[in-house]
């Protein structure tokens, strides 16, 4: 039995990575124009930008995706990493493959110094808040936005 490898994206992975991406795109019911996805596509293969990809890998698969970023944050002086994304193809639910990426970031997040990662999720998201729940610490925050 192959074990599932967590490792950061590579150019080769496009054409596996983007069914997932527009995977996550349609579970949260929106669309991202092409030149968006290609800009952030770029941004996580440029080692100067602060926003990365790992997938989960198993068996020349790609099964999954997390996407994370570091910014400044007032209340502490070191930068926090904030997990924007994460997704994992359906066969793969409840079988470790989530866990292990937001794991990976907390990883990741660790040797950058930083002492926080966040992240997000819709409160009908019921699935995947079982596992943060596991994981992590609801903060109680209630998220406002406003396109501008």
């Amino acid at each position: 039995m192959t074990k599932t490898m967590i490792r950061p994206i590579t150019p080769n992975d496009y054409a596996q990575w983007l069914p997932l991406w527009e995977g996550y795109n349609t579970f949260y019911k929106r669309t991202i124009p092409l030149d968006v996805t290609q800009t952030s596509w770029n941004r996580f293969l440029n080692p100067q930008e602060p926003m990365f990809a790992l997938v989960a890998e198993k068996e020349g698969q790609i099964l999954g995706l997390v996407h994370y970023l570091f910014h400044r944050n007032t209340a502490m002086v070191e930068d926090v990493c904030y997990l924007q994304d994460l997704f994992t193809v359906e066969s793969a639910r409840g079988q470790g493959v989530g866990r292990a990426l937001i794991e990976a970031v907390y990883l990741r997040a660790k040797e950058a110094g930083s002492s926080r990662v966040y992240w997000q999720t819709h409160e009908t998201n019921v699935v995947a808040k079982k596992l943060y729940d596991k994981i992590a610490d609801y903060s109680g925050f209630v998220v406002y936005r406003k396109q501008i």
